[in-house]
């Protein structure tokens, strides 16, 4: 039996990878979210991230998110100086910048490494998303937070590397190799998502850098 899919409800089929485990793909909207039996578990998810080692000393990750800013986020940002960095990592290396380099006021949240909720109550001109989205097992309900929280003509700016729309180089693609990564995209599953919660894409380079706003109901 078919799973439905979590972004458009259509129903998926299934493609198997021999180490990874089962993958359910939706070809409407090109959504891809592994079976929850092949979820690691919250403790394996930690190790993972744990054994990352980022830092603001680092020349090369620095200029990483420079890229990612110059392209998917500066062009776009009106005016306004309030940031939510969701999904801040170990090491809040983007945070860090937007905040000492560039001046903006800035909120983190990370899941294990900084859980108080800090956007509770409060709007945002800008909200990043970098390398999250590929974690999190229920896209409506992230897109659905993210649109609650950006303020008027705000900005939601997403990298998480899309997916090939095909199915053997999706089995050999590296991505998947991570096996804390379980929800991937393309850019007509952002497109849906972005209708369901009201927002309007305004950048993508159809990689992994995609840009939206949130747009005024008439």
């Amino acid at each position: 039996m078919n799973n439905l899919c979590k972004v458009c409800l259509t129903a998926t089929r299934q493609i198997n990878h021999p180490k990874f485990g089962v993958y359910h793909c939706c070809d409407h909207c090109g959504f891809i979210s592994k079976d929850k039996e092949d979820h690691i578990s919250t403790q394996a998810q930690q190790d993972i991230y744990d054994y990352h080692h980022n830092s603001i000393d680092d020349p090369v990750y620095v200029q990483y998110f420079n890229i990612f800013l110059d392209k998917a986020v500066f062009p776009y940002i009106y005016n306004g100086k309030y940031v939510l960095d969701f999904g801040s990592g170990p090491s809040p290396v983007l945070a860090t910048m937007l905040q000492d380099t560039y001046g903006y006021q800035v909120d983190i949240y990370d899941l294990f490494y900084s859980p108080i909720r800090s956007y509770l109550n409060k709007t945002y001109d800008l909200i990043t998303v970098t390398e999250v989205l590929e974690h999190l097992e229920d896209p409506i309900h992230y897109f659905k937070l993210f649109a609650k929280h950006i303020n008027e003509n705000g900005i939601l700016a997403i990298m998480t590397h899309f997916h090939a729309n095909n199915d053997t180089d999706f089995l050999d693609w590296h991505y998947i190799r991570d096996r804390s990564h379980i929800s991937f995209f393309t850019d007509r599953t952002f497109e849906i998502l972005a209708k369901k919660v009201n927002l309007q894409i305004i950048y993508t380079d159809h990689k992994k850098y995609v840009t939206f706003r949130k747009q005024t109901l008439v």
